[in-house]
C-alpha cells in the first residue's frame, strides 16, 4: 500500500522510547492521523501519563483500556485448562497477551475508520508474528505497519537521536533502572537483554520484581485450598474471587514464597535461541493444581490424550496461532475435558515448591477406595483376571523375542 493511501494508524503505545519514536515517524512517514491504544493487561503501571504523552504529540484519539478481567477468562483460563507450557518450562506469559492486544487493535482500527495498525515489535522476535498472525485473522485485509522492518532505527542511540530531534518528550533513566528489556502483565515478568544475552551468566538477585530467593522465603510452609469449576479455579480458600482477584493473589501468596522462577533457553519461531529468564508465581501455582484436579476426575485415557496434544497447542500459542482454527478445535475439545473438573485441591508453598497434599471432589471423582485398597476390596476386582491382561499384552513381546 503506498503511504499516500494511509491517512489513520492505531499504534500499540506503551508511551516508553520505542512506540513514542514509532507515534512520531509514523506522524512524519506517512503524514497520517494516529490514534494511540494502550492495554492495561496488569503490568502494574500507571497508564495515564501514556495519554498525556500521546496528547502532547498531537494525538486527538487515544485508547487506554483495562483489559485484565477478559485476559485472565478468556485467555489465560482457558490455556491453563490444557495444562499448557512450551518446551517443558515456559508457561507463555508474553504469548498469550498478545492475541488480546491484536483483537483490540483490529476492533479499534474498525470502529475509528483506521487504513492500518501498527506495533513496536523488532524484526527478531516473536511478537511480531502474533500480533501480525492475530490480526490478518480477524481482519484478512488489515494493512500493518511494522516500523522495525521499515526504518533505519536500528539501536537505541539512533532513536534518542531521532526522539531529540523530533522533540519527543523522553523520561530520563532513572538511576537503578532496569538494565534489562522487560515485558509484565498479570500472568509473569520477562526479563531479556544485557548480561543475560550469556546464557552462562546467572542473573542478579536483584533483577528479581515479584518473587524472594529461595533464602529468604519463609522457613514455615504456607498451605492453601483451590476450588475449581469445569477445570477453572474460582476460590481461594474458600474465599470467591473473580479471575484477576484470584491469578493477582496467587501471584503475591507465591512471590512471597519464592515461587515461580525460571531461567531458560528457548526456540524462537523466527528460528533463533533466546535465553529469558521468567517470574510466574501464579501459574507455577495453577498449573500444579490443575493437574492435581484433573488426576482425581479425568478418565485415563482422556488424561493422556490431552498431554498428547499439549505441545501442540502450545507451540500454537507460542508461535502466534491463538486464532486459528485448529487452536479453536482443540480447545473445543479441551473444553469438553473439562465439565467434570470440579473438586478441590490442597497445596502447600514452601520455599520455591507446590506441592500438592490433598484433592477431593464430591461429586466426580473417578478413584474408587473399594477397588483401589490395599485391604480386603470384598471381591469387587478379580486379581486373577491380571494374568490374561498381562499375558494377552506380552505375547507381541514373546514373539518378537522369538524372531531373535
Amino acid at each position: 500500500m503506498n503511504t499516500k493511501n494511509i491517512n489513520k494508524v492505531v499504534l500499540a503505545y506503551s508511551g516508553g522510547l520505542d512506540t513514542s519514536v514509532i507515534l512520531a515517524w509514523l506522524q512524519d512517514t506517512y503524514e497520517c492521523e494516529v490514534v494511540t491504544f494502550t492495554a492495561d493487561i496488569g503490568q502494574g503501571e500507571e497508564l495515564e501519563p501514556a495519554r498525556i504523552k500521546a496528547e502532547q504529540m498531537g494525538v486527538k484519539e487515544s485508547y487506554i483500556e483495562d483489559l485484565t478481567e477478559e485476559y485472565v477468562k478468556d485467555f489465560i483460563f482457558p490455556m491453563f485448562r490444557a495444562n499448557t507450557i512450551y518446551e517443558g518450562e515456559y508457561l507463555l506469559g508474553t504469548s498469550i497477551a498478545r492475541p488480546l492486544i491484536a483483537k483490540r487493535l483490529v476492533e479499534i482500527a474498525n470502529a475509528s475508520g483506521a487504513d492500518a495498525i501498527a506495533h513496536g515489535a523488532t524484526g527478531k522476535g516473536n511478537d511480531q508474528i502474533r500480533f501480525e498472525l492475530g490480526a490478518y485473522a480477524l481482519k484478512p485485509d488489515v494493512h500493518i505497519i511494522a516500523p522495525w522492518r521499515e526504518w533505519e532505527l536500528n539501536s537505541r542511540e539512533k532513536l534518542l537521536r531521532y526522539a531529540t530531534q523530533k522533540g519527543i518528550p523522553i523520561e530520563a533513566k532513572r538511576r537503578g533502572a532496569t538494565p534489562y528489556s522487560m515485558d509484565a502483565n498479570l500472568l509473569h515478568i520477562s526479563y531479556e537483554g544485557g548480561e543475560l544475552e550469556d546464557p552462562w551468566c546467572a542473573p542478579d538477585d536483584a533483577m528479581w520484581r515479584w518473587t524472594v530467593s529461595l533464602e529468604q522465603a519463609p522457613d514455615t510452609p504456607y498451605a492453601i485450598e483451590l476450588e475449581y469449576k469445569q477445570g477453572d479455579p474460582v476460590a481461594l480458600n474458600g474465599h470467591s474471587l473473580s479471575p484477576t482477584e484470584l491469578l493477582a493473589s496467587l501471584n503475591k501468596l507465591g512471590g512471597k514464597h519464592g515461587i515461580g522462577r525460571n531461567d531458560i533457553v528457548e526456540n524462537r519461531y523466527v528460528g533463533m535461541k533466546s535465553r529469558g529468564c521468567y517470574e510466574t508465581p501464579g501459574g507455577t501455582i495453577l498449573l500444579k493444581a490443575h493437574r492435581a484436579i484433573e488426576s482425581l476426575t479425568l478418565d485415563r485415557e482422556v488424561m493422556h490424550l490431552k498431554d498428547d496434544l499439549m505441545p501442540r497447542y502450545a507451540s500454537l500459542i507460542y508461535n502466534g496461532y491463538w486464532w486459528s482454527p485448529e487452536r479453536n478445535v482443540l480447545q473445543t475439545l479441551i473444553d469438553e475435558t473439562q465439565k467434570n473438573v470440579n473438586g478441590t485441591v490442597r497445596l502447600k508453598l514452601f520455599k520455591g515448591n507446590v506441592i500438592v497434599t490433598g484433592r477431593k471432589s464430591a461429586t466426580d471423582s473417578l478413584f474408587d477406595t473399594s477397588i483401589a485398597t490395599f485391604e480386603d476390596d470384598a471381591g469387587t476386582y478379580n486379581q486373577q483376571d491380571a494374568e490374561g491382561f498381562i499375558k494377552l499384552n506380552a505375547l507381541r513381546l514373546k514373539i518378537q523375542a522369538g524372531r531373535k
